[in-house]
């Protein structure tokens, strides 16, 4: 049984589209170009934009957002127009909805319900397919009175008449409990599908130091992880071209690699249900060891945009690790008009707001040698030559020390093996949580704690904690 005679999601594809833009008091609307991100948007859909309606005012009407006079305006303009779709800038409640079509006699939309739209027809694996599907149902269930006008009683399909009337059930009251069954198998599928992602991404951060790209959508992210890593990451001059998660091998300078990974694009006024869905696909940025706040420097809301990066980061708990804001498309700026470059936050003044960041062209490689090395400075946090001497027997840990460091030189001996390397503290810090006994410069490298050690392999020349008398 469909649950959603309007789709739960619209198919805005090829409609020509009227764009409507409510600006209100706290608005983050961009007022040279108001309507600019929403026409990106329904572009991306797939909408032949054909007409626009831009309206300030103090509060939203409460039926009809907009007021009766503006409902009567916008209706002649989507009748001239031949628009098929009313796409609003802003969350309408399902009343509103309901009274705008009821005016209009076209189907309306908002920008919750578009950007669920781009992110249906964008999904490709199954967990974000079952992300999608779960934010679309969460939207759809307090709508759905709205969107039924035949609320009558039915009687399991009978014939409606004399000796067929009994109590029977609304037929409201059906789709809320599909609907209610059909969220708690998805939600219980997509939390084995977050165990397994959580588990994996620990093992990753367990073992190599990761790096999480994220930004706001069409920032550059996915071309500059093509351009840092062997690449495979889908990049389009578009919103939302990336949905899954890629994590590829970067190395930042001799022996040192991280782990980078490449992550969905944000947006001013993200669906909360979507925000709540996708946490499993932003997990690589949440546990990532730093991250790179990827900016495009040539949008005139690029401070706006580095603002709602920066509120989602916080809403999904990405917000203990350091950060190395990345401005990108530094090459597109000398090309702009001579206005819109005036409109443009200088570099001068972005490194003078926040220190520590770096310009970048992810096309042409500008400054990808100042970001390596920031990133080195994370990742070894400040590299000095020591000798590490370590059981033969820790295999795991050689080979990590091997894989991470720069090696100099090494020693052989009968049970252990000493090795001259540039290691840098946080990396030593890493070797640690392999939980094997080893020496830096003759010391023991692991601190007392109970039960470390215990049950492991244990060599002669090295001091075990367990053992240690400190």
């Amino acid at each position: 049984m469909n649950t959603n005679p309007r789709e739960s999601v619209a198919a805005v594809t090829t409609e020509p589209a009227v764009l409507v833009g409510v600006r209100l008091p706290r608005s983050r609307m961009d007022f040279q170009d108001p309507l600019g991100e929403l026409r990106a948007l329904a572009e991306t859909a797939g909408a032949r934009v054909v007409g626009e309606l831009l309206q300030n005012r103090d509060s939203p009407d409460g039926r009809t957002f907009i007021g009766k006079g503006k409902v009567e305006e916008l209706a002649a303009m989507t009748g001239e127009l031949g628009a098929r779709v009313v796409i609003f800038d802003n969350e309408l409640s399902p009343s509103q909805i309901q009274a705008l079509e009821e005016g209009l006699k076209v189907k309306v939309i908002d920008r919750s319900e578009l950007i669920l739209d781009i992110f249906a027809n964008r999904a490709t694996t199954r967990e974000a397919q079952l992300q999608v599907e779960i934010a679309q149902l969460e939207y759809t269930a307090p709508r759905l009175r709205a969107m039924w006008s035949h609320l009558g009683q039915v009687t399991g399909g009978a014939p409606v008449g004399v000796g067929t009337r009994g109590p029977g059930e609304q037929q409201l009251e059906i789709d809320r409990r599909i609907v209610s069954r059909k969220l708690g198998a998805l939600k219980r599928e997509l939390e084995e599908v977050q165990v397994r992602k959580a588990r994996e991404v620990q093992v990753r951060r367990s073992e190599h130091f990761t790096v999480g790209i994220v930004g706001y959508t069409n920032a550059g992210k996915s071309t500059l992880f093509n351009a840092l890593t062997a690449g495979g990451a889908y990049a389009a001059d578009k919103l939302f071209a990336t949905l899954m998660t890629r994590v590829e091998r970067w190395n930042v300078g001799g022996a040192n690699s991280v782990l980078l990974s490449d992550t969905v694009g944000f947006i001013r006024d993200l669906p909360h249900h979507l925000v709540a869905s996708f946490r499993a696909t932003l997990e690589d940025a949440i546990h990532a060891h730093a991250l790179l706040i990827v900016l495009d420097a040539s949008d005139r809301e690029a401070p706006r945009q580095l603002e709602t990066v920066r509120e989602v980061l916080d809403d999904v708990g990405a917000n203990t690790q350091p950060r190395i804001l990345v401005l990108n498309k530094t090459d597109r700026i000398a090309s702009l008009p001579f206005d819109e470059r005036q409109a443009l936050r200088t570099l001068e003044e972005w490194r003078e707001r926040e220190p520590g960041s770096i310009a970048i062209s992810a096309i042409s490689g500008a400054g990808f040698d100042d970001l390596r090395q920031a990133v080195l400075s994370f990742v070894s946090g400040g590299v000095h030559k020591h000798t590490l001497r370590v059981a033969i027997s820790c295999a795991k840990l050689i080979d990590a020390i091997e894989k991470r460091c720069t090696v100099l030189e090494r020693r052989y001996h009968e049970s252990d093996v000493e090795i001259d390397v540039e290691i840098g503290d946080r990396l030593i810090e890493q070797l640690l949580t392999f939980g094997e006994p080893f020496l830096v410069d003759g010391k023991d490298a692991l601190p007392k704690k109970a039960g470390w050690g215990a049950g492991r392999r244990r060599a002669p020349h090295l001091v075990d904690p367990d053992q240690s008398s400190d």
